[in-house]
């Protein structure tokens, strides 16, 4: 037995890209949590009725993807190259119906490394909707908090994506495992989310750029009942 995998469980929790790659075979469902930013621009992006193509590249293939799909294709938060990005807030403006490409290397190429298993997209807004939807579709539920990625490509794990990951977890019913049990007890240690996030390094870092409105709306706990199911490709508002 592969003692990394937690297949004792029913709930596990490990994080990044290896996380995937490990937990996916044996998984049901797989449920991505990149809080700041691309869980939650997901999230609002399905429920203003919009279908969003998760892709891993910002650079000319990109711009060839989005052709190729009849997409439009958000821009970089700081670039001023598109109206729609990675910011959760140029998002509340989609249309009912848009197509958008939303190119991001960490939540979108953990999206689109699940293979087959059975993809959502979570975070605090929509943690008890994610959650019951994961419930309906197996037992064996696998959450992937996305963590940051430093300059060398390495891993750096994140506050924010451990309190979203927890959020969800603290509605699944099954065995937990260890390392989902710290993640919901760092969320249930959570008194106020937006005051934790936000002086988080990585909240920190949002609000010198000038985006605070987007740690705002990544920090407001289930108000959403928004599915972001991943179905060929793509993010689609699964209708419950």
């Amino acid at each position: 037995m592969n003692p990394f995998d937690q297949h004792e469980f029913d709930i596990r929790l490990e994080w990044g890209i290896k996380g995937v790659e490990m937990l996916a075979p044996i998984s049901d469902v797989i449920i991505i949590v990149d809080v700041l930013s691309f869980s939650t621009s997901v999230d609002v992006a399905i429920s203003q009725g919009a279908v969003v193509y998760p892709y891993r590249y910002r650079d000319d293939s990109s711009k060839s993807y989005a052709a190729q799909m009849g997409a439009l294709l958000a821009g970089g938060r700081r670039e001023g190259d598109s109206v729609y990005s990675l910011s959760p807030a140029s998002l509340l403006s989609l249309h009912s119906g848009t197509q958008l490409v939303l190119p991001s290397p960490n939540g979108s190429t953990l999206s689109l490394a699940t293979g087959d298993t059975k993809t959502i997209c979570g975070c605090l807004r929509n943690a008890k909707a994610v959650a019951d939807a994961a419930m309906r579709m197996g037992r064996k539920i696998s959450i992937i908090p996305a963590g940051e990625i430093w300059p060398d490509s390495s891993l750096r794990p994140a506050l924010e994506d451990m309190i979203g990951a927890g959020a969800i977890i603290s509605y699944l019913k099954g065995r937990l495992s260890p390392e989902s049990i710290a993640a919901l007890s760092v969320f249930n240690d959570c008194k106020d989310i937006y005051e934790q996030i936000s002086r988080s390094s990585s909240g920190k870092e949002l609000i010198a750029m000038g985006f605070e409105e987007d740690v705002r709306i990544a920090s407001k706990y289930n108000v959403s009942d928004s599915l972001p199911v991943l179905l060929k490709g793509a993010y689609t508002k699964l209708i419950s």
